[in-house]
């Protein structure tokens, strides 16, 4: 039996700041019709101010994924994408007041135990997919990162990071169609480095991050008046590094919970294709940057072919 297109089952409002603006935003996701596919509205910019979830709007890639269609940009969208393509959702209209999509806990959770609660609205129309046509691999010289593609009769996804940190080593994660995303992918919330903040912080990013939607990864001991620093930005009085090398804001849900994000992040922005694909999807390294990228030369280079 030919798998069936879905959408959810009813609206459904989350609000929060986002991560890099901290821009308050108010977002509705609605149920689409078959064949509508994944699409964002900004509404304070009128009912016309629509941007396809699709490769060919893709317009930034600093700290997230960034679409923009005349002159209309939407922010951060990789953490709602990785919810629908984990459930399968392929139709759905998001319609948001505000450039950037709130952050939340920083994971793709709160969409999804949303959406699961109430179950998903299916429809007779079949699916239909992409399917690639060669193995293809894209490479970064520069930063050591490389994204491999095989031809798949399903979906999945591996990845390995490593970011020479003695707190994280090497990790890596993977996922499969059919393995649970909800359990296994969804809970998994960003992260950074300590040293990274201050960066994030003077070039305007991170706006929206607090110590409740993101991991912070200590590598050294860290002193007293960085401390009382970081405690005054996002305005906690508990602050410390603890034993495992992370700031103690929060308790890690895996031991490789940072490898799954980033496999969360890859899902969401392979759901850029438009239709769900049949690949296998190998990432060393992974980012925005090159998942974007590589998505971008696949279909560049007629790589790819759509099935039902």
């Amino acid at each position: 039996m030919k798998e069936r297109q879905k959408t959810v089952k009813k609206s459904y409002t989350f609000e929060g700041k986002g991560l890099h603006t901290g821009l308050h935003c108010r977002m509705t996701i609605f149920s689409a019709p078959s064949d509508h596919g994944i699409v964002f509205k900004r509404t304070d910019f009128g009912q016309e101010a629509i941007i396809e979830a699709s490769w060919r709007n893709i317009a930034g890639t600093a700290r997230s994924t960034a679409l923009s269609k005349d002159g209309v940009d939407v922010i951060t969208i990789e953490h709602l994408l990785a919810a629908f393509s984990g459930l399968g959702i392929d139709n759905a209209l998001v319609a948001i007041d505000s450039a950037e999509l709130p952050i939340l806990d920083g994971s793709s959770r709160p969409y999804v135990e949303a959406f699961l609660a109430d179950g998903l609205h299916v429809y007779d129309t079949p699916r239909r997919y992409l399917e690639v046509s060669k193995p293809f691999l894209f490479e970064d010289p520069v930063t050591g990162s490389s994204l491999q593609v095989l031809p798949a009769d399903s979906f999945s996804a591996e990845v390995e990071i490593d970011y020479g940190s003695k707190v994280l080593g090497v990790q890596k994660a993977q996922f499969a169609e059919g393995d649970d995303f909800a359990s296994a992918i969804a809970p998994c919330r960003t992260f950074c480095f300590l040293h990274e903040l201050e960066f994030l912080i003077n070039h305007n990013l991170i706006k929206g991050g607090d110590m409740d939607n993101a991991i912070v990864i200590v590598e050294n001991d860290v002193d007293e008046n960085t401390l009382r620093r970081l405690k005054t930005i996002f305005n906690v009085e508990n602050l410390e590094r603890a034993p495992e090398g992370y700031l103690n804001n929060l308790t890690l849900h895996f031991e490789n919970e940072c490898a799954r994000h980033k496999l969360l992040d890859v899902i969401g922005d392979f759901a850029l294709a438009g239709l769900p694909l049949k690949a296998r999807i190998i990432a060393r390294k992974p980012g925005h940057s090159i998942n974007t990228a590589a998505l971008k030369s696949m279909f560049e280079n007629n790589n790819i072919v759509y099935s039902v």
